[in-house]
């Protein structure tokens, strides 16, 4: 229309030129609207008319829409885009693997595709492993994502100059959060908002398309929108971080306490923050929070390490370990430790030390390494003494009197066992106690004393059903099965199996299963269950592969290896035990590897290699005299067996 004849006001423009599209059939493509108050005016009045807009933001006011939001491109077709950007000539023969990292660093984003292909086309000399290796760097990946007019940088600016000062505050300050997802709490506390204000935030950046939502109310940036949110924040960001780290120790002890209470006067207790927290007093809440914010807690310690806030990384590692050990995640906790240690060290906190040593030591135990758990517990010992950290010696005296006992060094292990519960009785510390009575259950086991073995499981588990302590529970009724399997009670160990058993499963305590699992399979195996045996072995080897916990692994390997020999198959028999043997030397159990060395022998025996058996047997009969024991903890394993199929060779 000439321009004469177009009216000045809005109102009056959009009417004339809905009269205009009247009876007419029009495509009418609205693209990058910022606002609904954009394309209401634009919206034909009658039918006919197909109208497609674009937006970096859901337009939630436009009535009568048919919505589609764009995900990310598939990895095939975000390669083949690249393909096809940066030229056949240049992508062809290269690795599969290659271009789907490439693509990745890219985030699969079309604009970020085509710029990384735009580089590699310019640049002849430039290899694609080259470019992967320039995208790789975090810290400078927006910056290599520009060619020409052409910006990632400049496209997420664009989005952040759309939003209103509040909610740009919003973004910087969430792109300071250190873990990959976050909520409405977690928001709040970045923030210092109130909880409602929080999610109409976090709403208005998912409308903005600078947040993705994977499940219900948890969000997370994507990576480069992250990294330009990381580079936008503010740099005096220490009072949103330290609000954070306060919101999250505080959480975490209080969903500790709930889903662990027996141990509440083990962990440091901290104040209430300023800041909602979600409800976590009921116990299936606490484990669910626990789990589910696992990954930003170990974020979150990982944050206060590198920022220098040693309280906060002390206190998450300290009430942490329980449900980290629960869950089998042993290598983060072996990390956690570690950063725990080395802050209380650069701080001169010497509980701290003793608290890093002693999760250290922990950790080193559940994975075989015996020698540094012995020194861990060693270096506590001494350091709790100095200070005065009569639960800090308590507990590295337990550790050293297990460390002790795996390595076959039976008499150290007794006396640590008897010092700690010393310690532990005068203190009126039943939890240590309870621990300490266990460890010497198992020392009376390996001297045969299944009587005083018995007696000593049954006293901790007493204690624990008196301080409500559902892990202790659990720990005392396997000892106490082993106890009875050792003493050919298969019906009264069966039955301690199997109430350990429903109580891991009602408590979550899946680590625990372990010891369970493999006591269950070794009774099965002895009566004659061998389809029950195999089903238990099996799940040991698989939980204990899946978390490295090689003692178990061992235990797995050796089950099937007597079973298989039981069931007349003893190739696969020796397989097993020469598996169980490298784990039994790996770890540097001596016992064990009597008892694999035990199953070797009896396998070669069937195959008709009498003196591999003979090798074998020999070897075993060396380690069980020079441990001063007649009987390995099994039952198969004993000085008289051994010697008299030693004697039945020879004859």
């Amino acid at each position: 229309m000439p321009g004469q004849q177009i009216p000045a006001g809005l109102d009056q423009r959009a009417a004339l030129y809905r009269s205009r599209l009247a009876q007419q059939q029009v495509l009418i493509v609205l693209d990058n609207a910022a606002a609904e108050q954009q394309v209401l005016p634009l919206l034909p009045g009658a039918p006919g008319c197909l109208v497609l807009v674009t937006s970096r933001r859901r337009l939630s006011g436009v009535d009568q829409t048919h919505t589609l939001s764009l995900d990310t491109l598939p990895v095939d077709q975000a390669v083949a885009l690249f393909q096809h950007s940066a030229g056949t000539a240049r992508t062809a023969d290269q690795p599969p693997a290659l271009l789907g990292e490439l693509v990745e660093l890219c985030g699969r984003l079309p604009l970020a595709i085509r710029i990384a292909a735009a580089r590699l086309r310019t640049h002849p000399s430039w290899t694609l492993s080259q470019v992967v290796a320039l995208l790789r760097d975090q810290r400078h990946r927006l910056g290599e994502l520009e060619a020409g007019q052409r910006s990632v940088t400049a496209a997420l600016d664009l989005s952040y100059q759309q939003l209103s000062p509040e909610q740009q505050r919003a973004y910087r300050l969430l792109g300071l959060h250190p873990g990959a997802e976050f909520d409405r709490y977690a928001t709040a506390a970045l923030l210092d908002v109130a909880l409602p204000h929080a999610s109409r935030l976090l709403d208005q950046l998912h409308d903005a398309h600078l947040l993705l939502e994977p499940t219900a109310s948890r969000y997370r940036f994507h990576d480069l929108t992250r990294a330009h949110a990381a580079r936008t924040a503010e740099p005096s960001g220490a009072g949103p971080l330290d609000r954070l780290l306060d919101y999250y120790r505080y959480a975490t002890s209080c969903a500790m306490d709930a889903a662990y209470p027996y141990e509440r006067e083990h962990r440091p207790q901290v104040p209430a923050t300023g800041n909602p927290t979600p409800d976590l007093t009921d116990r299936t809440a606490a484990l669910g929070w626990l789990d589910s914010e696992l990954p930003n807690l170990l974020a979150a310690a990982r944050s206060a390490a590198e920022h220098g806030k040693t309280e906060h990384l002390l206190h998450l590692a300290t009430t942490l370990y329980r449900h980290l050990d629960t869950r089998g995640r042993h290598y983060e906790a072996e990390t956690l430790h570690h950063r725990a240690l080395a802050a209380a060290r650069a701080d001169g906190h010497q509980a701290g030390q003793v608290a890093g040593l002693n999760g250290l030591g922990r950790i080193h135990g559940l994975l075989g390494r015996h020698t540094q758990a012995s020194e861990c517990f060693d270096q506590a010992v001494a350091l709790a003494r100095t200070i005065g950290d009569r639960r800090g010696e308590v507990t590295a005296l337990a550790g050293l009197g297990r460390a002790h006992l795996l390595q076959g060094k039976y008499a150290q292990a007794a006396d640590r066992y008897e010092q700690a519960l010393g310690l532990a009785r005068a203190a009126g510390d039943r939890t240590s106690e309870r621990i300490t009575l266990d460890g010497l259950g198992y020392v009376h086991i390996v001297h045969g004393r299944y009587a005083d073995a018995a007696r000593h499981h049954q006293q901790a588990l007493r204690l624990a059903r008196t301080t409500g302590h559902s892990l202790g529970e659990l720990t005392a009724l396997a000892s106490l099965g082993h106890a009875k399997r050792m003493q050919g009670r298969y019906a009264d160990a069966a039955r301690h199996y199997r109430q350990a058993l429903q109580l891991a499963r009602a408590t979550g305590h899946s680590m625990s299963t372990l010891s369970v699992l493999a006591g269950l399979g070794d009774v099965h195996r002895v009566q004659g269950r061998q389809a029950q045996a195999i089903e238990a072995y099996q799940q040991v080897l698989d939980l204990a592969q899946a978390t490295g916990d090689r003692n178990y692994e061992f235990e797995a390997e050796q089950g099937l290896g007597r079973l298989r020999h039981a069931t007349g198959d003893p190739q696969a028999a020796d397989a097993h035990h020469r598996r169980a043997l490298a784990l039994a030397d790996e770890l540097g159990q001596p016992d064990d590897q009597a008892r694999a060395h035990d199953g070797l022998a009896h396998a070669h025996y069937t195959l008709s290699q009498p003196d591999q058996a003979r090798s074998h047997w020999q070897r075993a009969l060396d380690i069980l005299v020079s441990l001063g024991i007649d009987r390995a903890d099994e039952e198969e394993t004993s000085v008289e067996a051994i010697r008299a199929r030693l004697k039945s060779l020879a004859r």
